[in-house]
């Protein structure tokens, strides 16, 4: 793995955990906004501040001036409502309260400011804060809500979860893409190019292989051989085609230009083209078709004759002469079963077929999986059976 995607995972890696760590951040901090009662403990415990309070009989002694930060104050309200001590009070703070005035400062403000109680044996004592230091806010939460901590708790771990596997999965993707952009765009140079160089000398073989096929006075057994060369170029020009072919299926780069066509007229052509080409000299060839018209079928008619044609080609090459090959389509619900059946002679009974890989196996090179990956392209499948017979299905979605 290269070093620049090591630096990439390492990246996502990091990105993703900070992300999680603030996600949970901001969901502690919105239960504990929830749940909290105004912020209480903006300063020192109160109960230490009380207990530096002490009473000796006569006067009260502070010792708590290091508890209480700049602009802070404090004072002791007797059972009625007298203050008996203080400690930087300010001055538009009275000094007397009725029973109402405490119940609506003891949570609250007091003239502004925020103050904080404590109820002592000898009073109440109120420490308050500068005004605008301190906001407070009445929450409350009963039982109920409190039990729903471990779904708050969870909701955020899988709000974070789910934030992490979504950026991960938009860069990861991006990535990818442009990586195998890049592989698809390199594979694709170097087979045109391989194949460029392969089609000009072939080019050369081919001619002169034809030429010494036709001349007059060459002797039957150089005759044999120039149209065996002849014959075997044309076998590497059709490998060359199907791999370019194939290379373009595999990168989504082959366009489908599809068209309505007429199963029975479309495979009779193929079986005509077959038959005059020579290629079924020795064999015995059907065509097997219902009575009743098929529906159309909405196709690419280049890919697919190229399908059906590397189908009967496959039959002719890994069969021997008396060989019947029969070739056919039928409705099947919403889809067209279009089939190949080669490799049974006359004389052999047939057998129960077996399931061949998808590609055909290493003997049929590149020619039924470019059959599959044609199937594919329009929607369908391909299967292979192989036994005796052959046999070779395309299933294709109809228009």
């Amino acid at each position: 793995m290269k070093l620049s995607s090591w630096m990439k995972g390492a990246m996502l890696v990091t990105v993703s955990a900070l992300l999680i760590f603030v996600i949970m951040i901001l969901g502690g901090l919105a239960f504990t906004w929830n749940i909290s009662e105004g912020g209480t403990e903006w300063n020192a415990p109160i109960q230490t501040i009380s207990d530096s309070l002490v009473f000796d009989g006569t006067a009260y002694s502070f010792t708590g001036e290091d508890f209480l930060e700049d602009g802070c104050w404090a004072m002791l309200l007797d059972e009625e409502g007298k203050m008996v001590w203080s400690f930087h009070k300010p001055e538009d703070v009275p000094e007397k309260y009725a029973l109402t005035d405490v119940a609506a400062f003891a949570r609250w403000y007091l003239n502004d400011y925020p103050v904080r109680c404590w109820v002592r044996e000898d009073g109440l004592l109120v420490v308050g804060s500068p005004k605008g230091s301190v906001w407070k806010q009445d929450f409350s939460m009963d039982l109920q809500d409190l039990l729903q901590l471990p779904f708050w708790v969870l909701g955020f771990f899988l709000l974070a979860l789910g934030c992490v596997l979504g950026l991960a999965w938009l860069v990861l993707r991006r990535w990818f893409r442009q990586e195998q952009r890049q592989r698809d765009a390199a594979r694709s140079n170097w087979i045109n190019g391989v194949s460029h160089d392969i089609r000009t000398p072939l080019s050369v073989v081919m001619g002169y292989a034809a030429q010494l096929e036709s001349a007059p006075d060459l002797a039957p057994e150089h005759r044999r051989r120039a149209c065996a060369i002849r014959a075997q170029s044309q076998v590497i020009r059709d490998l060359v085609n199907d791999l370019n072919l194939t290379m373009r299926l595999d990168c989504e780069m082959q366009p489908l230009r599809r068209e309505s066509i007429q199963p029975e007229v479309f495979l009779r052509q193929i079986g005509a083209d077959f038959l005059n080409g020579g290629m079924a000299e020795g064999f015995d060839f059907e065509i097997q078709l219902p009575e009743t018209p098929l529906p159309l079928l909405l196709a690419d008619p280049f890919l697919l004759r190229r399908a059906v044609n590397n189908l009967l080609t496959n039959c002719v090459r890994h069969n021997g002469p008396d060989t019947t090959i029969c070739m056919g389509a039928r409705a099947e619900g919403r889809t067209l079963l279009l089939w190949v059946e080669g490799g049974t002679a006359r004389e052999e009974p047939p057998s129960v077929p077996r399931p061949l890989e998808e590609d055909g196996g290493a003997a049929h090179g590149t020619g039924l999986r470019l059959v599959a990956q044609i199937a594919a392209a329009h929607g369908g499948r391909a299967v292979f059976c192989g036994g005796t017979p052959c046999r070779c299905e395309l299933w294709l979605p109809l228009q």
